[in-house]
């Protein structure tokens, strides 16, 4: 499983022509108890950096930007009843979108793992 991950602390996970994406495990800490998600429409297209998605925990709302250019083609309607996955599981269950890739350059851009790793260590 191959992820690459934004400054914003999104995930992509690349499954064919489609990517999978949802927040670090990072991220979900930051924030605490997850109480509410907001997913984009199934069709919506959406353009890198911009907002895509919203999550809001017991202490802040934040919004979670698009880490590519495409459109939504799934959406995790589980997250409405049970916002919770997202601490619990955030690289699996906790997924927000899954969408086409627009712009397969974009995904080059964003960072490995190993990169991510040492970026949150810098936040520090």
């Amino acid at each position: 499983m191959t992820l690459k991950y934004t400054k914003d602390h999104e995930w992509v996970r690349v499954e064919g022509a489609t990517v999978v994406v949802g927040i670090s495990d990072y991220a979900q800490t930051q924030l605490g108890d997850v109480v509410y998600v907001e997913v984009p429409e199934v069709g919506r297209k959406l353009e890198q950096g911009k907002e895509a998605a919203v999550v809001e925990s017991v202490k802040a709302a934040s919004e979670v930007y698009a880490p590519i250019s495409g459109e939504v083609t799934a959406v995790n309607t589980d997250l409405a009843g049970e916002p919770g996955r997202v601490n619990a599981d955030p690289l699996g269950e906790g997924w927000f979108f899954k969408m086409t890739v627009a712009k397969p350059k974009e995904l080059d851009a964003l960072m490995d793992e190993a990169q991510y790793k040492t970026y949150v260590e810098g936040l520090g």
